[in-house]
């Protein structure tokens, strides 16, 4: 007997090691720390995963200079299932965010293009995409958000917020945008100089994909605005999404788009917004038309549904009233 208790117990304590061991929770990836920090239901867990300095700094500027991100976007999740809309977050996998509305066929989706841990940083890329009828909605314009997570104080936190906008001239999309501007322009608009149309239907072309491209930036900064903001919801004055400093951001200048988008005009297109009932504001209408015939042929919109349609009349109450899903 006493042979065996030998034999048996350091067998039996390397088992109740390891059994200890596969019971401790793994730690939290940079991932889940940041998918927590937008959408947890525990109060103060957005603050949480701020900088130290940052934090020190809303203490600073006062509680009403600052309501909690995390309310905001508390409201926002409860708006989108009043209307029907499926939110759902993924901690692994290509996609983080996935918000679906079964009625109107559309989906919204943030999907991770890269995900690069370094030792205690992890930069994660994330970029956005608009299904309608399972049809993509793009015209070769890509937003693209990088965000910074370092480890501080044992937790992640966000550090960085990049964002990049590009245009890809050999997008299929985008191709297909610049032939039906070169189409519209050649056939329909007599404005454009005859000695050359080519040029300018081009130019045309280019100017209808960045106006889509500033759409869809729009639609990033309402969402992020009201979530920044819930007492106000959405906003309908473009001044209010951007700034160039002169103090911490706030709802009248949110830096959230560039001086040029914030002034409502942009390569040759008319950016307005409109709609914003309520409040809080939950809804709102994007416009974008052209300047003048050179500048382009269609209008574009959108509204809290991030779906973008279009007109081909340029005239932006077609395209609200009866605009067609840009394919």
């Amino acid at each position: 007997m006493t042979w065996t208790k030998r034999l048996l117990t350091p067998i039996l304590s390397g088992l109740l090691f390891l059994l200890s061991a596969s019971a401790q929770p793994l730690p939290q990836t940079a991932r889940q720390a940041l998918l927590e920090m937008f959408f947890s239901k525990t109060p103060g867990t957005f603050e949480k995963h701020l900088p130290q300095a940052t934090r020190a700094a809303l203490r600073k500027s006062g509680p009403a200079s600052g309501p909690s991100m995390l309310d905001g976007l508390s409201a926002i999740t409860g708006q989108l299932s009043a209307r029907g809309q499926q939110l759902q977050t993924f901690e692994a996998g290509p996609v983080l965010i996935s918000i679906e509305d079964p009625v109107a066929h559309t989906k919204f989706e943030i999907t991770v293009e890269r995900d690069d841990l370094r030792a205690d940083e992890d930069e994660i890329e994330l970029s956005f995409h608009g299904y309608k009828d399972g049809e993509t909605q793009t015209a070769g314009t890509k937003v693209r958000f990088t965000l910074t997570m370092k480890q501080e104080a044992g937790s992640w936190r966000l550090n960085e917020v990049t964002v990049a906008v590009g245009v890809s001239l050999t997008d299929p999309a985008f191709l297909k945008a610049m032939e039906t501007g070169m189409k519209a322009a050649s056939t329909g608009s007599a404005r454009l100089s005859a000695s050359a149309p080519s040029a300018l239907a081009a130019m045309s072309a280019t100017n209808e994909a960045s106006a889509v491209g500033g759409v869809r930036m729009l639609n990033t900064a309402e969402a992020s605005y009201a979530a920044t903001y819930p007492t106000r919801g959405f906003t309908c004055a473009l001044p209010d999404l951007g700034g160039m400093g002169g103090g911490p951001p706030n709802e009248h200048q949110a830096m959230l788009i560039d001086p040029r988008l914030a002034g409502g005009k942009k390569n040759g297109y008319v950016f307005a917004l409109s709609g914003c009932d309520g409040n809080p504001a939950t809804r709102y209408t994007i416009s974008a038309v052209p300047a003048d015939p050179a500048s382009g042929t269609r209008a574009f919109c959108s509204d809290e549904s991030a779906v973008i349609r279009f007109s081909p009349d340029g005239k932006a109450a077609s395209c609200v009233s009866a605009g067609k899903p840009l394919q």
